[in-house]
């Protein structure tokens, strides 16, 4: 056995530090519960969170009646709420839902109904004519559209370091490198076998994402679901191509994908993706040349001045997809148990509206706590939005180590310090977006290196050469 990390009892572990993690933290912190978050990764969002479009769905088509259409309408009244306070980027741009052929438009009627229903009374049908009109660089092979003008662009991870940092200035405790191996249930108190040590528990909530089935499989005995991975590959176009969309052009979906999506960053670029990859691996997360191709193939066909647009970057992730859509939330109540599983593309849309649902599960076991009357607010994140103030423009910003980014190198001093102080060139990118700009590092990472000295776990010469 470990030595105890603390001698302290939470109230809750939350095993996990995504998307949904953080936001959960900081609900039942909020809530008045003594939380702790443990991630094995040295960075949070290492996992499927680190890589997804960035958009802020309103469930206009998520399945009728479902908890992924009620937890996504909750998240995104919250983010809503909460995001001016935090410091939150949003940019309303709204979407249209393409259909490039017959078959589709007459699929657009159902959607419509379907979005209707959910909730999404401004969504309406286009002609052909009137998309043009709106996307004039879009192909006029576009036969008819529905526009939503609700959906929106934002920053996938400042959101959640934003959750996790109101956590932590209220109490909760995050332990990074820290993976769970084992544990032990005594009938009112758990005891986590850590990497790092042992935990106390009254209760454990699993958002290991990727891992979720074998984590209940190795400590409760059982998982309800099996993880499915599944990789989605992105393509990101230069700045200059955000100019030739103004909207969030979706696809039809099908049953089993939402599909190909091409919308701007709130960063300033065009992505185009993601692919839709079933595999057995739970880390490959590499590209492929024939499927980014692809992708490139089907922006330029819905956008015909991609042609001759430069390519910034592209990458892929993994999504903890199941044998079924719905969000994988259960109770194990014998054992103080809460899964929190399967949320696939709508994870960053749904995650404030999950957290708000897994308390009320939380609460309906009767475990209660006291809310916190006045709640500590963190120092609003980094903004990293081309449509905001950005550090470079602010008085003392010091010198600009990423030219392409616009980063200065008092971003990167930030990011390095703190409770979630970044441990890799990952994490730092994440936090400030240094060596993401067009160049992916070539004239800025000298510097880097010599800032980021003695800062991170791998040295930035050998993270560079793994990327």
């Amino acid at each position: 056995m470990h030595d105890s990390l603390t001698s302290e009892v939470f109230d809750i572990v939350v095993v996990g530090a995504g998307v949904v993690g953080c936001a959960i933290a900081r609900q039942f912190t909020l809530q008045g519960a003594r939380v702790a978050v443990v991630e094995k990764a040295s960075d949070i969002l290492d996992g499927a969170s680190k890589a997804n479009s960035a958009i802020l769905h309103t469930g206009f088509d998520a399945p009728q009646r479902s908890l992924e259409l009620k937890c996504i309408r909750d998240g995104y009244q919250e983010y809503l709420k909460i995001r001016s306070d935090l410091g939150l980027p949003i940019e309303k741009v709204g979407a249209h839902v393409v259909a490039w052929d017959e078959d589709e438009v007459e699929k657009l009627v159902h959607i419509l109904k379907q979005a209707h229903e959910n909730g999404i009374a401004n969504a309406e049908l286009i002609d052909g004519e009137q998309l043009a009109k709106r996307e004039p660089n879009l192909s006029n092979t576009g036969r008819a559209a529905i526009s939503i003008p609700d959906e929106s662009i934002i920053d996938p991870w400042s959101a959640p370091y934003a959750y996790l940092k109101h956590a932590i200035c209220n109490g909760t405790q995050i332990y990074l490198s820290c993976e769970v191996t084992n544990g032990s249930f005594d009938g009112s108190e758990w005891l986590l076998q850590t990497s790092k040590g042992a935990l106390r528990s009254r209760f454990v909530i699993n958002c290991a994402g990727l891992y979720g089935d074998r984590l209940d499989q190795d400590l409760v005995g059982k998982s309800t679901f099996r993880i499915l991975p599944r990789k989605g590959q992105f393509v990101v176009f230069d700045k200059a191509a955000s100019k030739l969309i103004n909207s969030i052009i979706l696809p039809v979906p099908t049953k089993r994908t939402k599909g190909i999506v091409v919308c701007r960053t709130i960063f300033g670029n065009l992505l185009v993706g993601p692919t839709a990859e079933d595999q057995t691996s739970r880390t490959d997360s590499s590209t492929d040349q024939n499927m980014l191709e692809a992708l490139i193939a089907s922006g330029v066909e819905k956008i015909p001045a991609l042609e001759n647009m430069p390519i910034t970057a592209t990458y892929a992730g993994l999504r903890p997809a199941t044998d079924d859509k719905e969000y994988q939330i259960t109770t194990t109540p014998e054992q103080n148990w809460i899964t929190v599983g399967g949320i696939r593309s709508t994870g960053l849309s749904g995650a404030l509206g999950i957290a708000k649902h897994v308390f009320a599960k939380y609460s309906d076991l009767g475990f209660q706590h006291s809310t916190l009357a006045n709640p500590n607010v963190p120092e609003k994140t980094t903004a990293l939005s081309e449509y905001g103030a950005r550090d470079w423009q602010q008085e003392a910003h010091g010198p600009i180590v990423c030219h392409c980014e616009l980063v200065t190198e008092r971003e990167i001093l930030s990011a390095l310090s703190g409770p979630l102080a970044a441990h890799s060139l990952a994490g730092l990118k994440r936090q400030t977006r240094a060596t993401m700009g067009r160049c992916q590092g070539f004239y800025c990472s000298a510097r880097l290196s010599e800032i980021t000295n003695s800062y991170f776990e791998q040295p930035l010469t050998e993270a560079i050469s793994h990327e």
